[in-house]
């Protein structure tokens, strides 16, 4: 008995021995598949991560292949054309830009450069020497009328004339009969006294035609003509009324035109009641109309009003602005800007003549040599004084062209224009 208790005991333990080395061994190998299939995997995660890596720095790459400010294009201009074209290149400065009060107002004629012409004396009207709109000069002859006053004032100056005339020869002939002793002294005397009366009549003749319109040299020649009256222009300037007519009747107290010099105009500005500690007499303003939106016209207040608008709350301003070549229309409504004290942090700005637009871009020409420049891309901020702020597309330092932009604009787009052809 002890014999087979000893053999099934050693069979059982050879069974079991072998059991558990059977699970050990598939233990063993499908660790390693695992392990296998996690390390794979993770591969592909880590693979897909250097795909991704690339990806991405095919991006950065595609982005670094455009300039950050866009496509320049350079403009080539050597330094002595620059001089004689009047191209001047500075660096671009941080400074302050003055803040802006904007006011709408409305354009007026200069109320001290408008004239009402009307003749002197009463008279008809024979003809009519300008109308309406016609650019007229200081003195010129706009109208001539018949008058029955002017023949009279005519008359009494001829009639002086002749008297001085026979008043100097009494003279002449008594000086010579006292130098002989035939007259007696108080008779020269009496002669000079006639003389000068005389003299003083014919001055006053002289005067009031002159004030009535008549030049002394245009009563030279023949005297017999019939008398006519020119009505002439005070002032240089327009005309923008008109009331002459050939026929009718004139007098001092009709206009027969009205002309106004609008080589400077009044804009008459609404200034808010909160506004009125910033703003006084002789501050300079730019006035903008909608006809010319690219073109600023500079002025300054010569007149705040004393009393605030019950209804808007607001007082008036008046702007005299310089006006060349007459694009300010009276009537015209406008936009005032008013430049105040600058008291804000300072920013990068240039002036706004610097600044070109083309394809609808704002261009800035950075000098890249002594001989190129290259037209870069900016976004502009706010703009007063004639400065403009730049928010991006220029740095501090950079030399740009701060004068003869629009020539280079020129050049840019001629550049452009042969590369087609070609």
């Amino acid at each position: 008995m002890n014999k087979k208790g000893i053999i099934i005991g050693l069979i059982l333990a050879l069974a079991l021995a072998g059991g558990v080395a059977y699970r050990l061994t598939n233990s063993v190998t499908g660790g390693g598949e695992h392990a296998e299939h996690e390390e794979a995997g993770h591969k592909e995660e880590k693979g897909g991560g250097h795909e991704g890596e690339k990806g991405h720095s095919k991006e950065k790459e595609g982005g670094e292949g455009h300039d950050e400010h866009g496509e320049e294009k350079l403009v080539r201009m050597a330094p002595e054309v620059q001089k004689q074209s009047g191209v001047a290149v500075a660096a671009a400065q941080m400074q302050r830009l003055p803040g802006v009060i904007s006011a709408t107002g409305k354009v007026e004629a200069n109320a001290d450069r408008i004239a009402h012409v009307s003749p002197r004396i009463s008279g008809k009207v024979v003809s009519v020497r300008a109308s309406l709109g016609d650019n007229v000069s200081v003195g010129q002859q706009l109208v001539t009328l018949d008058s029955v006053e002017l023949g009279e004032a005519l008359s009494r100056y001829h009639q002086s004339k002749t008297r001085l005339a026979l008043a100097q020869s009494s003279m002449d002939r008594i000086k010579t009969l006292v130098d002989k002793k035939i007259a007696a002294r108080k008779d020269i005397l009496q002669a000079e006294t006639d003389y000068r009366i005389a003299q003083t009549e014919l001055h006053s003749d002289e005067e009031r035609l002159s004030l009535y319109g008549v030049a002394l040299s245009d009563l030279k020649g023949d005297n017999h003509r019939k008398p006519l009256l020119p009505v002439r222009s005070p002032i240089s300037g327009i005309i923008t009324e008109k009331h002459a007519i050939v026929g009718e009747l004139a007098d001092p107290a009709k206009s027969l035109y009205t002309i106004a010099d609008l080589s400077s105009v009044w804009v008459l500005v609404d200034i808010h009641e909160k506004d009125l500690a910033k703003v006084r007499r002789g501050q300079p303003a730019t006035v903008i109309v909608a006809a010319f939106p690219d073109q600023k016209f500079r002025g300054r207040i010569t007149y705040l009003a004393d009393f605030v608008d019950e209804a808007t709350r607001t007082v008036k301003a008046r702007v005299e602005v310089a006006n060349p070549g007459r694009k300010l229309k009276p009537e015209m409504f406008a936009t005032v800007e008013l430049a105040l004290a600058a008291d804000a942090p300072p920013v990068l700005a240039v002036p706004e003549d610097a600044v070109q637009e083309l394809d609808g871009r704002k261009l800035i020409f950075v000098a890249e040599s002594d001989a190129a420049f290259a037209a870069r891309p900016v976004e502009l901020g706010r703009a007063s004084g004639g400065m403009v702020e730049v928010l991006s597309g220029l740095k501090e330092g950079e030399r740009y062209a701060i004068k003869g932009s629009f020539l280079l604009k020129s050049e840019l787009k001629k550049g452009e224009i042969e590369g087609h052809q070609h």
